[in-house]
């Protein structure tokens, strides 16, 4: 049961990815970040990996070495 998501942004500083499920049949992004983390690390080369939980809050998922290393509140600057 990995988790769904789709890539919805990429820019010079980020990916942004959504959390699709069902969750009946798939783990969230939250609860399968190390395993997000490891499909997409290849990807970020340096970005930041932002994601909109199963609950639409937008937070980041911190990459370390190409590995899951934690949480964070978005990077995102409001205008």
């Amino acid at each position: 049961m990995k988790p769904n998501y789709s890539i919805i942004e990429e820019t010079d500083d980020c990916v942004v990815i959504r959390d699709l499920g069902p969750w009946n049949r798939h783990l969230t992004v939250t609860n399968g970040a190390e395993e997000v983390v490891a499909e997409l690390a290849p990807r970020l080369r340096g970005r930041r990996l932002e994601y909109y939980d199963s609950d639409g809050n937008r937070d980041q998922l911190l990459v370390r070495d190409g590995r899951f290393a934690g949480f964070a509140p978005s990077g995102r600057r409001e205008a």
